[in-house]
């Protein structure tokens, strides 16, 4: 998995001043170009797009998984444990308000994971996932 090249993802957002603080200031990402109707960020080394589109920010549904109810689109990378745990230590100490508290899925498990899920300021849902085992990610039972 060392070798993955990155992905780009774009995604609309309510106001791109909101989501430039955000994305910069609380998950620490660069930025690259910009208009007056987008921002790419460097989102862990992969290019994500905030596109000014406030018409196209709509509700996020779940589906309940494993007791916790899931946000259907979501977007996020997974972590090194290490740089999980301090993610979550971080985010605590801005207090962001997660959806889903920072956890430990199956532990002692096939598979154990480590996530958590919160909402950008437009209500996009990210999730950021670590494993014990990268070599598990996806391993079925």
């Amino acid at each position: 998995m060392e070798n993955l090249t990155p992905f780009h993802l774009a995604f609309p957002v309510n106001d791109l001043n909101e989501a430039h603080k955000f994305y910069t200031e609380v998950l620490g990402c660069k930025t690259g170009r910009s208009s007056d109707q987008w921002i790419d960020f460097d989102f862990f080394g992969h290019q994500v797009v905030a596109h000014l589109k406030p018409e196209e920010v709509s509700k996020n549904n779940t589906n309940s998984v494993d007791g916790e109810d899931v946000p259907v689109r979501h977007f996020g990378v997974i972590l090194h444990w290490e740089d999980w745990e301090a993610l979550s230590e971080k985010l605590k100490s801005k207090n962001i308000k997660f959806i889903i508290q920072p956890q430990i899925r199956f532990k002692g498990k096939l598979g154990e994971q480590a996530t958590m899920f919160f909402l950008d300021p437009s209500g996009n849902a990210l999730e950021f996932k670590a494993f014990k085992d990268n070599s598990q990610i996806f391993a079925t039972e």
